[in-house]
């Protein structure tokens, strides 16, 4: 789990480093800084020592270098936004300072612009190591030529470019922070598509502040209703895939242990590295009204902990209209700032009240969906099923009048069948319209497959259908994955002399994966793009694609950002 927050914390960095315009403003500086230490050698190497043919030399290395990196910089490559560069610099660096006098040489202060570069580009850690990778080399280059007076220099010198280098790194650990904390506003606030719904939305925000947090392993969500005292629990764990976006309900006692600390106060607690003194551990409330933090009584935080199997959590609280509950963050063996807690209240309360707007908007949407369902059932059953019994009725009178020896009555009989069928599920659909469609799993495969019978039965085409994994898309989301597949088996039939094909629906990645696919049928196939699938994917916020293969084999893949 540590590895995957390392891997994750990466991910960050990165996307925080790959600033193209930092890159270009960097390397001319390289370069500017490279050709200054040139000029200052030619005009006056007297005040340098063991000046020669290998300095001179390594000073044009690194001015080509510089010019090389500035000129990848200008065509925004990658590699010019990647750690190694900072790291080529120090040794550049090393040695510079090697051959020019070591430990009296003036150029150990270019050390500083490695450090700077690493620190506000990369944060804390990689200008840590910087750092000290720095001391160390001109620690090294300095002992190799350092005489008895030359040690308190090197001794001076060495600890200028640890303090100074720990100052700058701390101020860029603050510049990387703030991007970080932005960013993760920035998604919070963010509105995800209404068809999903509110769970959706809540599970969303709660993927970003554990993924923020590089040290948690677990982000839990309790909410408590005030008017029926219904509790409900979210979790997200760490590397977990398969977690539902639906909240679980939990019974009362347990709502009461998850937010027994401190009412209406943010809560850190760290536990102690020696069980038995547990005064190195931190337990403390913040008080927002005299903005200070106050001690907190370790016993209660223990207890939660234990609770929790966590050594460190935050835990703030959410006040909403109807609803107030508490956010966790839950750490086994990292540890959390106070500043940290400060700012996961600040996301909670600029988050959340945004889910209730979406949620009163999506209640709004459900009634009014509700209302429009009810009359297009009444519609559909006036204007499509009464048609359809009025030609079975006419179709039944027909068979009845031909006799036993009529050729025409298998046909008749089947498409006496063959209305009968429709009939039926025109009514199921007028039923599912009038009350809505079940989003269980369960539900949308039982109509996918029938929809495959019905494709079997009238074209003679088997169509497999699989579901991998969990669908959990509400009402609204399942009636337009139907429409979709619905829409590509009509194109198979109508389009193809396949006889047979596949339906796949997959959650994956962050994203919802439809595709419809038809085997080779020996003909060419034919550039075409479904219209309307396309339309409904760029509604939810996807998009459609077609690929094709030899032999006539098409398929239709659709993703729909969760």
């Amino acid at each position: 789990m540590r590895v995957l927050g390392q891997e994750k914390k990466k991910e960050i960095d990165t996307s925080l480093a790959a600033d193209a315009a930092d890159a270009r403003m960097v390397a001319r500086m390289r370069l500017v800084l490279s050709i200054s230490a040139l000029l200052a050698v030619f005009v006056d190497p007297a005040s340098l020592r063991g000046v020669g043919g290998s300095t001179w030399l390594i000073f044009c290395g690194y001015i080509v270098h510089s010019l090389v990196v500035c000129v990848f910089s200008e065509l925004e490559a990658p590699l010019t936004q990647s750690r190694v560069i900072h790291w080529l610099d120090i040794c550049w660096y090393a040695l510079i300072v090697l051959l020019t006098d070591g430990v009296n040489s003036p150029f150990f202060l270019f050390f500083f612009f490695a450090v700077l570069t690493s620190s506000f580009r990369w944060g804390l850690d990689e200008g840590a190591r910087v750092t000290l990778a720095s001391v160390a080399l001109f620690a090294a280059c300095g002992m190799g030529s350092a005489t008895a007076q030359d040690l308190p220099r090197l001794l001076l010198r060495s600890t200028f470019i640890l303090a100074l280098g720990y100052m700058i790194i701390y101020w860029g650990r603050s510049k990387v922070e703030l991007k970080r904390r932005l960013a993760l506003l920035r998604a919070v606030s963010r509105l995800s598509n209404p068809r999903f719904g509110v769970d959706h939305t809540v599970t969303a925000i709660l993927e970003n502040i554990q993924r923020f947090f590089v040290d948690s392993n677990t982000c839990l969500l309790v909410v408590r209703d005030k008017e029926s005292g219904a509790c409900s629990l979210r979790t997200v764990r760490q590397g977990d895939a398969h977690r539902s976006p639906e909240a679980q309900r939990i019974a009362p006692e347990l709502a009461a242990l998850l937010m027994a600390l401190a009412p209406q106060r943010a809560v850190i607690y760290r536990r102690s590295p020696w069980p038995s003194l547990p005064i190195f551990g931190d337990a403390a409330t913040y008080d927002a009204e005299k903005g200070r933090w106050a001690k907190e009584t370790h016993s209660a935080c223990e207890g939660l902990a234990e609770l929790l199997d966590a050594g460190a959590f935050i835990d703030v609280p959410v006040n909403l209209r109807k609803s107030e509950g508490r956010l966790i963050v839950l750490s086994r063996r990292g540890a959390f700032r106070r500043s940290d807690a400060l700012f996961l209240g600040h996301v909670v309360a600029q988050a959340f009240p945004v889910v209730e707007n979406i949620e009163l908007l999506d209640r709004m949407a459900s009634d009014a969906a509700s209302q429009e369902r009810l009359k297009i059932a009444l519609d559909l059953h006036d204007t499509a099923i009464q048609p359809y019994i009025g030609l079975k009725m006419g179709l039944s009178a027909l068979r009845n009048k031909a006799s036993a020896d009529n050729p025409l009555v298998e046909d008749l009989d089947r498409l006496q069948d063959m209305a009968a069928r429709v009939i039926g599920d025109l009514r199921r659909y007028a039923g599912a319209v009038r009350n809505g469609l079940d989003r269980s799993e369960q539900a949308v495969l039982m109509v996918l497959r029938q929809q495959a019978a019905q494709v079997r039965d009238f074209y003679g085409i088997d169509i497999a259908v699989r579901v991998d994994g969990e669908l959990n898309v509400n009402d609204r989301m399942a009636a337009e994955i139907l429409q979709i597949v619905r829409e590509g088996l009509n194109n198979i039939c109508k389009h193809t002399l396949a006889h047979c094909g596949a339906v796949r629906l997959a959650c994956a990645d962050g994203l919802l994966k439809v595709e419809i696919e038809n085997e080779a049928d020996g003909s060419h196939a034919i550039e075409f793009l479904p219209h309307s699938i396309c339309e409904r994917a760029s509604a939810l916020g996807g998009n459609a694609s077609v690929h094709r293969g030899t032999g006539g084999a098409v398929s239709v893949h659709v993703e729909i950002p969760m």
